[in-house]
């Protein structure tokens, strides 16, 4: 799959995860679980296409969200999203993917963008929640969702972003 498809499929998960998403939601998650079905993809970018498109991807899809779920201050989810695509893709640049070391990964950097999101707004006083408050309520279950999300996307992401290679070199060649 090319990546312009790939921004198309991200495009619908984006606007599934700020309204389709809380539909289906029951009402006693909803406000505890935050899905974020971009990062997910941001890091399968990581993995699969190197730090660099995710970092862009990242900084792209991150702004997005900014504008328009946040708005409270521009650039902390671009800033969170790129930084945590750009390290993963840095850590995993040389090592092949299997699913525990992707799923591992993917629940690894969600914390962490959590996290940079958390002490950011701590820093600018938008929030005034503790950590391990925050810990509990919201990131942890986000994290479960995000988790869950990657496992059921795992095998057609990897084959959508190991297509995309594949076209590319065959491309080269010519």
């Amino acid at each position: 799959m090319s990546i312009q498809r790939i921004i198309g499929v991200m495009l619908l998960f984006f606007l599934s995860e700020g309204t389709l998403f809380y539909w289906l939601l029951p009402d006693s998650l909803v406000g505890r679980v935050v899905p974020h079905f971009t990062l997910a993809f941001v890091l399968f970018a990581s993995l699969y296409r190197g730090r660099h498109t995710a970092l862009v991807l990242g900084l792209a899809f991150g702004l997005l969200q900014d504008v328009v779920f946040y708005g409270r201050i521009i650039g902390v989810h671009s800033f969170a999203m790129g930084l945590v695509g750009y390290l993963t893709g840095l850590l995993m640049e040389r090592k092949r993917s299997t699913l525990f070391m992707a799923l591992t990964m993917i629940g690894i950097s969600t914390l962490v963008y959590d996290t940079v999101v958390h002490y950011i707004y701590r820093v600018f006083r938008l929030t005034d929640l503790s950590y391990r408050w925050a810990l509990l309520h919201h990131i942890l279950p986000s994290l479960f969702l995000q988790v869950l999300f990657a496992l059921v996307l795992y095998v057609p992401a990897r084959r959508w972003f190991a297509g995309s290679i594949k076209k590319k070199s065959e491309d080269q060649e010519e």
